[in-house]
């Protein structure tokens, strides 16, 4: 199964029937997650499926302009407010709160069971009708969300890959230039190699913070919900679009390459949130993405037949010399490793991803296994 999501060449009156059907899902989950609070308020204790049976026979009836929208689109909305409680009992998300017009706008339909067929660059949608996309897509799918971003509309879904054997993504083994190379992530710079390779930090947010600034106070200035603040706002959004995706390419980027050349990538176990608390450097260390970084990284070594190993976050890469062993405290702004024990000098970003690159027997990789073990003991 491969994940899509790809932007829509919409027209006008394709633009508005959207918009409905967001507006459609928006209030039919308000209004479940209205009836369920109360609901549970009195004792009971509601479900999706509940809530669905009492829209369709008593209030559906009552307001004929939902004949004009898919139905999909309200029980998706159920569905998802029921996984949110789900979520929210698990003690994985916060409780459930109302939708708001213009954040977050998106809804989900399917094809009665049938599967959907992504061919070329025209696609028939269920309901929708046909819609085109910038990019040619191929893929087979059971459900489709439709989402708003800056006044762009898009489409994502997780289709199968076109000829597949199987339901399951069958993963492409890469020839390997590395058998095993530690990373170590940075501010200064993304990500320093233990071969040497160095990947400058694109920094997306600093260099667009005055673009930023600008479009905020502009927005500022606007009375509010009037035509200029809409326009302002969409603006203001699409300036945060471009720093998203200038960030999220300089990761894929990076971890198709390592994912594709290296057999054992090895990183270290960031504690992101604890980080961000330094608000000397919470920003910078925001505009890095090192969640995202280790996210893409742990699926792709899958797909391409590599390893991730996840090396503890209390393991002294940076104080500890790559050549004796010997530890010495490092602050953030000594940048260069001198070892007094062996007379080594060098940079502290490669030396803490040689130290990475060497701790790989003794950790555990992202599943949770020993490298060791999983690795047959081979790669040391």
């Amino acid at each position: 199964m491969k994940s899509i999501r790809t932007k829509l060449k919409l027209n006008n009156k394709q633009k508005t029937l959207m918009a409905q059907h967001a507006g459609y899902s928006r209030w039919c989950y308000n209004w479940g997650l209205s009836l369920w609070n109360a609901a549970y308020k009195d004792g009971y204790k509601p479900n999706a499926r509940k809530l669905r049976k009492v829209f369709t026979n008593h209030t559906k009836p009552l307001y004929p302009w939902m004949k004009n929208l898919s139905s999909k689109v309200y029980q998706y909305a159920f569905i998802n407010l029921g996984e949110a409680f789900k979520r929210f009992f698990q003690g994985l998300g916060k409780r459930p709160r109302f939708k708001k017009k213009g954040k977050s706008d998106s809804f989900t339909i399917d094809n009665c069971g049938k599967p959907i067929e992504l061919n070329g660059w025209s696609h028939k949608l269920p309901f929708i009708g046909i819609v085109k996309t910038y990019e040619p897509i191929e893929a087979t799918t059971q459900k489709i969300t439709i989402s708003r971003q800056a006044g762009d509309w898009y489409l994502s879904c997780r289709g199968e890959r076109p000829f597949a054997p199987t339901n399951e993504f069958t993963p492409t083994s890469t020839p390997k230039t590395t058998e095993v190379v530690g990373v170590d992530l940075g501010i200064k710079t993304l990500a320093t190699l233990s071969t040497g390779e160095v990947f400058e930090s694109v920094k997306p947010y600093k260099k667009a913070q005055n673009r930023l600034a600008k479009l905020q106070r502009q927005l500022s200035r606007k009375v509010k919900h009037s035509s200029n603040w809409y326009k302002a706002v969409v603006k203001l959004a699409k300036q945060h679009r471009r720093v998203a995706n200038i960030r999220r390419d300089a990761l894929n980027k990076l971890t198709t390459y390592l994912a594709k050349n290296h057999g054992i990538v090895v990183i270290e176990d960031l504690n992101v949130s604890g980080m961000l608390a330094n608000h000397k450097l919470a920003k910078s260390i925001a505009d890095q993405g090192f969640y995202e970084f280790r996210r893409q990284l742990e699926y792709k070594c899958q797909c391409y037949g590599g390893e991730l190993v996840v090396v503890d976050r209390f393991f002294p890469s940076s104080k500890t010399c790559s050549s004796c062993g010997h530890v010495q405290d490092m602050p953030l702004n000594i940048r260069t490793y001198d070892c007094p024990e062996c007379g080594l000098s060098i940079d502290r970003d490669l030396n803490a991803s040689i130290n990475l690159r060497n701790a790989v027997g003794l950790t555990v990789n992202a599943c949770g296994r020993s490298a060791a073990d999983s690795s047959g003991g081979s790669r040391k």
